[in-house]
């Protein structure tokens, strides 16, 4: 079982000047202890459910190309990209540069955005909800286009692209892994069917998680797609430091279901959080499948 690191909040410590500091001790720790990925998060408010939008909160591109300067091994994305955000041949550029960078370690997660708040705020289009799944299928479509020997025009119903050239391509043959996350059963576990790499599911328990990969086994068949291909991931939510057992007990759980790596989220200091991960967590996790 993979370990990886959700950097989401950069109010710890309070002061603005200590979060480069953090953030690299953070990735340091993290790449040293083991670590199989790096994630943050695509807002530019903080979520509301979390804390005050006012807090804290950095472009995760940008702070993906700052962790990849100061790590060798470690996967990085972002869990993940909002689909409006950001057009989508930029996207598969921002991406590839990044890969190109990190020496071919960047993978695209990438959702439908929802967060309207920050959207209104900062003059992001709000469209309904159907529009963003179309967006984000014809999004998928063009990375892939982009990242593949076709760089010619691309006509989609919301994106018309003349040429999709992009050089340098990634490093990451045939391209970087897409993760679709979420677990809208009727959407999203079909575009993961139709065009990902790895799925990405909220941690809600075993009877749930497996639910949500029944569903997308469904769709592989629909699809003609072979589901073993699709790496299974899930976020849990349950701090692993306030209860080791219970925290390895509900990741094994996932692992008899096929999951082969679960994203944790600093609740305390990012850097104590880190180490005390390594020293009790990450040894019991190797004894897993």
């Amino acid at each position: 079982m993979k370990l990886g690191l959700h950097y989401w909040t950069y109010s710890t410590p309070a002061d603005p000047a200590a979060i480069a500091p953090t953030l690299a001790e953070t990735a340091a720790l993290a790449e040293q202890a083991g670590v199989a990925s790096f994630t943050v998060m695509d807002h530019y408010f903080q979520m509301e459910a979390m804390a005050p939008a006012s807090e804290p909160m950095l472009e995760a591109y940008t702070t993906l190309g700052y962790v990849a300067a100061l790590t060798r091994r470690m996967t990085l994305g972002v869990l993940v990209t909002g689909v409006m955000y950001r057009y989508p041949g930029l996207l598969a550029k921002i991406v590839s540069t990044l890969d190109v960078l990190s020496g071919g370690r960047a993978r695209l997660g990438i959702g439908a955005s929802w967060y309207e708040r920050e959207q209104r705020g900062l003059g992001v289009p709000v469209v309904p909800m159907a529009e963003r799944f179309e967006r984000l299928e014809e999004t998928l479509r063009i990375c892939k286009q982009m990242w593949s020997d076709d760089d010619g025009p691309f006509e989609g119903r919301h994106h018309r692209l003349a040429e999709t050239l992009n050089s340098p391509q990634p490093l990451t043959r045939p391209h970087p892994p897409i993760m679709v996350g979420g677990g809208g059963e009727q959407k999203t576990l079909l575009l993961v069917a139709r065009y990902a790499d790895a799925c990405n599911l909220f941690g809600a328990g075993r009877d749930e998680v497996a639910h949500k990969l029944d569903v997308l086994r469904r769709h592989c068949a629909d699809e003609g797609r072979d589901y073993h291909e699709i790496e299974k991931t899930v976020l849990v939510s349950r701090s692993p430091l306030d209860d080791r057992a219970a925290f390895l007990a509900e990741v094994a759980e996932y692992a008899e279901l096929g999951v082969t790596e679960v994203q944790t989220v600093p609740d305390r200091d990012p850097v104590e959080f880190t180490r005390r991960l390594a020293d009790e967590i990450l040894p019991k996790l190797a004894t897993l499948p």
